[in-house]
């Protein structure tokens, strides 16, 4: 797969497209993009998905505080999984969401991409002030030579539930609901960062991950059943996300404990993937208590495994 951050490095070949955010890249995202990847075979097109960054509510709503499941860069990934040819990221302002929606037809989906089969959702609006829909678009396609083919509503609304319920299982600690809903492990990806060194004066030296993009939803405060890949192999661990009110921490953390593990990681970047969550984050009356705690954790953790 290709990635696309200008349109002016674009295939001259003719296209398959369809249209969205795929944010999640779950398992209602990933029967669309199949179905475009199948047809693309089939017709002897190029598979292209069209995405926008930043997200489209970053851009048209000042007080919007969404949080999304992937990073760009995490989406890209995801994506790069599923046989598509090319991902196209569009930059989305303020220039671009004033956009006409024949102009979008004609100079990006005709004139760019080539386009002769586009997939899109039977509820899928575009064009300045979202004013275009499918029909429209099936208007366009008449006059520039396109087929347009209409995703379900019973596959929309899967994406729509799916979306919705992974995001309110990850804020409420639920993992393994999130992740069946994914069709994969929910994963950070980070760099680690020096901390205040607290975890390895009780024998539990921990990686303080930091996330850069802060649009990046973290699921809910707790310990959490983790395994990340380092040096090429598999590493579990536990993770606690939270404020460390045991030594009186004011601001979130992420912290993960890395079992059977010694090696100096500091600035690696790190995928850390969610397994389980084991118990909320809770203030102890005193070190030692805590310290007796990480050591059950640690038990169940490895149980679990």
């Amino acid at each position: 797969m290709k990635t696309h951050n200008s349109l002016i490095t674009f295939t001259k070949k003719e296209t398959i497209v369809t249209i969205g955010t795929f944010d999640g890249v779950h398992i209602g995202h990933q029967k669309i993009i199949k179905k475009l990847v199948k047809v693309a075979h089939t017709k002897k097109l190029e598979s292209v998905v069209l995405t926008f960054f930043p997200h489209p509510r970053m851009v048209l709503q000042k007080t919007s505080d969404i949080k999304l499941l992937n990073t760009i860069k995490e989406k890209e990934t995801l994506l790069s999984h599923l046989g598509l040819d090319h991902l196209v990221v569009k930059t989305f302002d303020k220039a671009f969401s004033a956009l006409e929606a024949e102009d979008f037809v004609k100079t990006i989906l005709v004139e760019k991409l080539k386009a002769k089969h586009i997939i899109i959702g039977y509820d899928h609006r575009f064009g300045k002030g979202r004013s275009a829909d499918i029909n429209d678009l099936r208007t366009y396609g008449k006059r520039f030579n396109f087929e347009v083919e209409e995703i379900s509503a019973q596959d929309i609304e899967e994406v729509a539930v799916s979306s919705t319920k992974i995001r309110t299982a990850l804020n409420n600690g639920e993992i393994v609901t999130a992740n069946a809903y994914l069709g994969y492990h929910y994963f950070i990806t980070g760099t680690v960062v020096k901390g205040k060194g607290l975890g390895r004066t009780i024998g539990f030296p921990t990686a303080n991950i930091h996330i850069k993009e802060d649009y990046k939803l973290i699921p809910k405060n707790g310990v959490y059943v983790i395994k990340a890949t380092i040096d090429g192999r598999p590493v579990f661990g536990m993770m606690n996300i939270g404020t460390n009110p045991t030594v009186d921490g004011k601001h979130q953390t992420i912290e993960a404990h890395f079992f059977d593990f010694d090696a100096d990681i500091y600035d690696d970047e790190l995928k850390i993937e969610f397994i389980e969550r084991l118990r909320d984050e809770r203030k102890f009356d005193s070190i030692d208590l805590l310290k007796a705690q990480l050591k059950q954790d640690k038990i169940d953790a490895k149980d679990f495994i």
